[in-house]
């Protein structure tokens, strides 16, 4: 009798490495479908495709894409709401920044655990390799992984395999312990020169991954939000205004998002009527939201502050209009700012 196919489900982030960890699995003749999961911080296309200074770069779904080039299926899991307490409470802390990155990837594994055995399949596979991550791709970490997401040795890793003990799929027979490979450390040139191996061109360069947790001046303002509602949370309209604008913190009790260029105020307009938002009417300038609970003296400053960044700014006056979120539109003359008196302390 014929042994039945087996199946294996690949985490795919869309980064290089989870592209090649499937491809080296498959050439074995097992049948993988990947699974990404959506948790908000990944939202890389969106900034490129309203920014400017982005367009050069590929608008597009990197998962998406990966899983095209390897021709096969791949499932989109939403764990935004789950993700949160990754994000609030990591049990293992964070990296250099707001990056919880063993507690991610053990979240992640969990999750695709729990899809393997809803789903039927034999495995789960990632491009984890040995010594790329500071925190999370430790020898001693990467056991954590195993434990804490229940997959235990039905975890492999294929591109670094050779460093590690033998997992189940392995002893078993299902793929070939030799014919996986022995990558380890920072350095990117065994995977470009695999993935030339295969054909695969245009990739994300070259680290892969798009988690916005690892960036500093993301997680400055996220920690800014946090501070300023006294307390750890966020929703996803939190998260994506993060990644927009020029934020800037006058007073405790309010911050202005200043768009920077015409796609930043569209898309900002979106939140016209969750937020109090400010329009330049005499001069060309910004479309500016204001988060928090600010004064009517606060309303002034803010308006004065937009002022300086509008066309205007030279000018003895400059009128706006502002809207309040229970659609209420007033205008206002405001003398700019001098630019003196925007302290560099307001910059989030």
């Amino acid at each position: 009798m014929t042994a039945p196919q087996r199946k294996a489900v690949a985490l795919i982030s869309g980064g290089l490495d989870s592209m090649l960890a499937a491809r080296v699995v498959m050439q074995q003749g097992i049948h993988v479908e990947g699974i990404n999961f959506f948790t908000g911080f990944c939202v890389e296309g969106h900034t490129h495709a309203i920014r400017k200074k982005d367009q050069s770069k590929n608008k597009r779904n990197n998962a998406l894409w990966v899983a095209e080039q390897l021709g096969i299926k791949l499932h989109i899991v939403d764990v935004i709401d789950e993700y949160k307490d990754i994000v609030i409470n990591p049990k293992h802390g964070y990296g250099q920044n707001l990056n919880p990155c063993l507690d991610c990837k053990g979240f992640m594994v969990h999750k695709a655990w729990e899809w393997m055995q809803n789903n039927e399949f034999d495995f789960i596979v990632t491009g984890e390799v040995m010594g790329q991550r500071p925190m999370s791709q430790r020898k001693d970490t990467m056991p954590v992984v195993q434990k804490e997401s229940g997959a235990g040795d039905r975890l492999l890793r294929p591109l670094c395999a050779q460093h590690l003990p033998a997992t189940l799929p392995e002893r078993e027979g299902w793929v070939d312990r030799e014919q996986l490979l022995d990558f380890h450390g920072r350095n990117r040139k065994p995977q470009i020169a695999l993935a030339k191996r295969f054909g695969f061109t245009d990739y994300a360069q070259p680290a892969g991954g798009c988690c916005f947790l690892t960036d500093k001046a993301y997680s400055t303002k996220l920690a800014d939000l946090w501070q300023a509602r006294g307390e750890r949370r966020y929703e996803l309209d939190d998260i994506m205004l993060l990644k927009v604008g020029r934020h800037l913190r006058p007073q405790a009790n309010f911050k202005l998002i200043i768009g920077r260029e015409e796609g930043e105020n569209k898309f900002m307009e979106g939140y016209r009527k969750q937020f109090i938002h400010f329009r330049c009417v005499s001069h060309r300038g910004p479309f500016v939201l204001l988060d928090g609970t600010p004064s009517d003296a606060d309303i002034e400053l803010a308006a004065r502050i937009v002022a300086r960044y509008s066309q205007g700014r030279d000018d003895d006056q400059v009128t706006l209009e502002v809207g309040f979120t229970d659609g209420r539109m007033h205008e206002l003359q405001v003398s700019p700012l001098p630019s003196a008196e925007i302290h560099d302390e307001w910059h989030v």
